[in-house]
């Protein structure tokens, strides 16, 4: 069961886990309907370190990014369901469209994102580069997506 950790804390932890030879892999997202696919991506992104840390779009930075009829579910919701998975450790919220600013203060070891980006694409390369993070591009399982779930019940 994972804990829901407040911003101010992550990077401690991460320190913390780091002194104890753990590592640390950190991915962020909506993770607003879940399905199969988010909890396949979850679990494949725990393969690569002792800890995950799951940096979930708050209510704000959702509707931002996904307009004004999102989320379905609210981020006490979306992260209550997410610490609930075995694969998750840590859940901590955050209110930008871009998690680069977390990213950057808590330094993952290892950092995933969908294959539908790649080193040239992903806005946070950058960031990933100067800490000497490494990227994973996990695949998404095919039809399985929070917008064709939302489709198919509007249909």
């Amino acid at each position: 069961m994972g804990n829901l950790l407040r911003r101010e804390n992550v990077v401690q932890l991460v320190d913390k886990l780091h002194k104890e030879g753990k590592t640390v892999v950190a991915t962020n997202g909506c993770f607003d309907i879940l399905h199969v696919g988010h909890v396949r991506y979850l679990q494949k992104t725990k393969s690569f370190a002792d800890v995950l840390i799951v940096l979930l779009n708050s209510d704000k930075s959702v509707k931002s990014i996904k307009g004004p009829a999102r989320p379905i579910n609210n981020e006490n919701d979306r992260a209550e369901i997410l610490c609930a998975l075995s694969c998750v450790d840590y859940v901590v919220l955050f209110d930008e469209d871009s998690p680069r600013n977390l990213l950057d203060e808590m330094k993952p070891d290892v950092y995933t994102k969908g294959a539908d980006y790649t080193m040239e694409t992903l806005p946070e390369a950058d960031i990933m580069k100067k800490n000497n993070t490494k990227v994973e591009f996990i695949s998404f399982v095919e039809g399985k997506s929070t917008t064709n779930i939302i489709n198919k019940i509007n249909n």
